[in-house]
């Protein structure tokens, strides 16, 4: 009987440690770190990369999805596809859902960013630091405005995107090893949400609705490939993945003659068919509903307690999934007149802000109804970079051709002059 209750209490005492384990994986202490900057990812994660396929300076992509409050790291494999190699829970991001617009407005950006290693901050004050690259060049075409939006530490967030100090050490050791093995920029996704028939279903009645048709576009190349997609701007938007026949790409002039390539063209085109299909499902559940994108104080709210003990300076901010609510579009409509009217009464210098809030109120006289099944963006020269295809369809990359060679083209610092860059198209092209 004592054996017995002993070997019970024993496992208890594991089964405690296990937890604890898992929660210093999460939010391990690192006041004993002394070189951040040089301090090495751990021998879990180098043996994940091995066993991946991966070398441990090949190329990475960053990867934000602030509804979900997720940042991935994408690596490149030996076959010059990226999988996914880590993910992080973003402790704070400031503002809701949409791009940021201007300075002030304490929005975190969304959109396609480079990033050298210039913008790795060793010295920051949110103990370490990576730049964003904000304003980059479409959001430069479009006005917009803002400095220092980063991905930092120390959990507190004005705009950027903030981690825990032992993720910041993490994210920070990855683009090292990829910059010393010689790649040149990390590409930046920022996004709203993973763009899922289900989740643009969801927020179909959005006012930045447009611009996410737009960034889906690039999030759906990625998706069929499993490589980061060529950006560039015309006409004030992205295109992505674009060959030209002649000319070059003027973010605030006219597009150049271009085109997709054909095999490109050939996989989106299988993938968007089954994007079709879940989308016109999410649109029978969710006739009629409409959703409510929680503000930063309501996110704030619900992780109250986890602020108890800690610095002023931490504040995490929540799930905005958790946070939001689908409700009737009646109720929905009633909800954003009540918080204008609040608003214009407050200050009646905030009428434009008020409106704001009000943002696209279903009507009796022009219902909520689905858009068309293929959420493409607007302007013709984007409707030739790719079709919205089905978000976690993976086998979709191994019928694409990859080059031989890695186009990040890395190899052991310090690099050799860089050859020519070779046209991206051709590495769609069969042999």
């Amino acid at each position: 009987m004592r054996l017995t209750h002993f070997a019970l209490l024993a496992c208890t005492a594991l089964i405690l440690t296990g937890c604890n384990d898992t929660l210093e994986t999460v939010e391990r202490d690192v006041s004993h770190v002394k070189n951040k900057v040089d301090y090495p990812l751990s021998p879990s994660i180098l043996a994940e990369i091995d066993k991946k396929g991966m070398d441990r300076t090949s190329p990475i992509m960053i990867r934000i999805l602030k509804e979900e409050g997720a940042l991935e790291i994408w690596k490149a494999k030996r076959d010059n596809r990226f999988d996914k190699i880590a993910e992080y829970q973003i402790c704070a991001w400031s503002g809701k859902l949409g791009p940021k617009v201007k300075e002030g407005d304490r929005q975190a950006p969304e959109g396609f960013y480079n990033l050298t290693p210039a913008h790795l901050n060793p010295n920051s004050k949110y103990y370490l630091a990576i730049n964003t690259g904000f304003p980059n060049r479409y959001d430069a075409a479009n006005g917009r405005n803002g400095t220092n939006l980063m991905i930092h530490g120390a959990c507190s967030s004005s705009g950027c995107y903030s981690m825990t100090d032992a993720q910041i050490l993490e994210i920070y050791g990855f683009a090292r090893d990829a910059f010393k093995g010689g790649q040149k920029t990390v590409q930046l996704q920022a996004f709203p949400f993973r763009m899922s028939a289900e989740n643009m279903a969801r927020h179909r009645q959005s006012e930045h609705l447009e611009f996410w048709k737009m960034l889906k576009v690039g999030y759906d190349n990625f998706e069929v490939t499993k490589r980061p997609p060529e950006v560039n701007v015309c006409e004030k938007k992205y295109v992505f993945n674009q060959q030209t026949e002649g000319g070059s790409f003027n973010a605030a002039g006219q597009c150049p003659p271009m085109s997709t390539p054909p095999a490109l063209v050939s996989a989106l085109s299988s993938y968007e068919k089954t994007y079709d299909l879940a989308y016109a499902t999410a649109m029978k559940k969710y006739d009629g509903m409409a959703w409510y994108d929680p503000s930063e104080a309501e996110r704030k709210a619900l992780v109250a307690e986890k602020r108890k003990g800690r610095e002023p300076a931490y504040a995490p901010t929540g799930s905005a999934l958790k946070a939001g609510k689908l409700m009737k579009e009646t109720e929905y409509a009633a909800l954003m007149e009540k918080k204008a009217q609040q608003v214009t009464s407050s200050s009646p210098a905030t009428t434009a802000t008020a409106s704001a809030l009000r943002g696209p109120r279903p009507s009796a006289a022009q219902p909520a109804t689905a858009p068309q099944s293929n959420p493409a963006p607007a302007a013709p020269t984007m409707v030739a970079t790719a079709a919205p295809a089905a978000a976690g369809q993976t086998g979709a990359a191994q019928g694409i051709p990859v080059p031989t060679m890695n186009p990040l083209a890395y190899s052991p610092a310090p690099a050799p002059e860089a050859p020519e860059k070779k046209p991206f198209w051709k590495f769609w092209a069969k042999e």
